[in-house]
């Protein structure tokens, strides 16, 4: 397996718009194939087929980055809590890396190698302990020989500073992307500190991704450029937010809205709202431009057509899609045919449908992170006792919500 051409340094230095893909839990749990709760990646040896045809979807909606699905696949994880797979992490890498590898020699993208935050940080575990998972994934991506490795999804900045000390060993590209908003991460560390702490741990893209809706996320990797700039460093910037609206969440993003997991599609940005995203986050600086949980291909699809003229081509998929709905000028209905102009569509406000439904909820605002009794994990099942303390959790929050 040889690495593209291009690397991802290559690109960004000479301001290449990189579009990223979209979010692979989230597509995978509706489509049967991930189970939401310990939401791992499995998939990759028990339905490659399903994987594959993931990666293809994005790839044709114009997706410059094929990422391993190894989210969520560490060791720890992969035991936790009951779970009780017959198959290691380093299977799991493996196929990750293959079925990614197979589906991006089909096009011109990069392969990324991905770590995520792991159950041994949030239970206070020691540096070295963490660091040695985040190494036995990061054997498998060099074994692999990815074109460049991603520190993902960390809600503390301090976890995601070890992920890319370890990574860097690699002399790969790194990025390093976090799950926070402009409030910062879980222990208060604004944007901007927490990209200074990144670069100056070797990370050369830097951003955020998941937790919060596309403008959010812009909004704090714009934070963390004027922390940078400020500390006198230099990076690449990246994003992959949600394909949901969050205007009413706290420092905790989607995870505390009642809603999440199963009834967030209500709040689902359509393919009109993926081109202001895509415009305003090349605006501020942004290059490297994908998704997370939320996102399918349709939307990438619509990032990178409103990208085209800086990437100078369509994306493939764009062939069954009029920019803008022109190719309802086909439909049979004259006033179907009436909408197939970007003025319509880019200044509708859709309906919900729902007209008992609220427009936005109240997040469960627990206030648990790292160092919280409630969040130290285990290999056994969670028992009746633990289940009924977050009951009553449950119920102590929404009585003084």
């Amino acid at each position: 397996m040889s690495p593209s051409t291009l690397s991802l340094e290559t690109r960004l230095n000479a301001g290449e718009v990189v579009i990223g893909d979209g979010g692979f839990v989230f597509a995978l749990e509706k489509r049967g194939y991930v189970k939401a709760g310990p939401w791992t990646p499995e998939a990759t040896v028990t339905h490659p087929e399903a994987v594959r045809q993931l990666h293809r979807e994005f790839l044709r909606a114009g997706s410059n980055v094929m990422q391993a699905f190894t989210f969520y696949a560490s060791d720890d994880k992969l035991e936790n809590r009951g779970q009780t797979l017959k198959i290691t992490g380093a299977q799991i890498n493996e196929a990750a890396c293959d079925l990614a590898r197979e589906v991006a020699s089909e096009g011109d993208a990069l392969v990324a190698g991905g770590v995520s935050q792991t159950p041994s940080y949030l239970s206070c575990k020691s540096e070295t302990d963490v660091k040695a998972i985040f190494k036995k994934q990061l054997d498998v991506f060099m074994k692999k020989n990815v074109d460049f490795l991603i520190a993902e999804y960390f809600e503390h900045v301090e976890e995601a500073e070890w992920a890319v000390q370890v990574l860097k060993t690699s002399g790969k590209p790194v990025a390093a992307s976090l799950a926070i908003g402009p409030e910062g991460d879980m222990h208060g560390v604004s944007p901007g500190e927490c990209a200074v702490r990144l670069v100056k741990a070797g990370a050369q893209v830097v951003g955020v991704n998941c937790h919060f809706d596309p403008m959010t996320c812009v909004e704090a990797v714009k934070m963390m450029k004027a922390g940078v700039e400020k500390a006198g460093l230099k990076a690449h910037y990246m994003v992959q937010p949600l394909a949901f609206h969050t205007p009413d969440c706290n420092c905790q993003g989607f995870i505390d809205l009642p809603e999440f997991p199963f009834a967030l599609e209500p709040r689902i940005l359509t393919r009109w709202d993926m081109h202001k995203y895509a415009r305003e986050a090349y605006k501020v600086g942004i290059r490297f431009i994908g998704g997370c949980c939320g996102f399918e291909p349709y939307h990438i699809r619509a990032v990178a057509e409103e990208l085209a003229t800086e990437k100078g081509k369509m994306p493939p998929g764009s062939d069954k899609h009029g920019m803008w709905g022109t190719a309802l000028e086909m439909h049979t209905k004259p006033w179907v045919r009436a909408r197939s102009r970007r003025e319509y569509w880019e200044h509708l406000k859709p309906a919900s449908g729902r007209p008992h439904c609220a427009s936005l909820s109240t997040p469960e605002g627990w206030g648990v992170t790292k160092g919280h009794t409630d969040l130290l994990q285990h290999k056994e099942a969670t028992t009746t006792q633990e289940m009924q303390h977050v009951l009553q959790m449950q119920k102590k929050g929404k009585s003084t919500a």
